[in-house]
């Protein structure tokens, strides 16, 4: 059963998402999911550990950069919204 679920990106990266994933015959929920998939199924801890493949960054926006270190609720939503400014 199918789940929907609404995601924000950078406008130049879902165009190069759905560009990439057009050319690889796929659908761009499918990509979303099968990444999301290989993130939750492994014995990763972190993204640190996770492998990113160089297509990865083919259609990333500059390099990608994670923080690990756990944020309190409050202070996640503050920063995203001070992000959108």
């Amino acid at each position: 059963m199918d789940a929907k679920i609404t995601l924000s990106f950078n406008k130049e990266v879902a165009e190069n998402a759905k560009k990439f994933a057009e050319e690889n015959n796929i659908s761009l929920s499918r990509l979303v999911e099968f990444l999301l998939q290989k993130a939750t199924s492994s014995a990763l801890h972190s993204f640190d550990a996770f492998p990113v493949a160089n297509w990865v960054n083919m259609v990333a926006e500059g390099e990608a950069v994670y923080i690990s270190k756990p944020q309190h609720r409050k202070n996640a939503r503050k920063q995203f919204y001070k992000s959108k400014k």
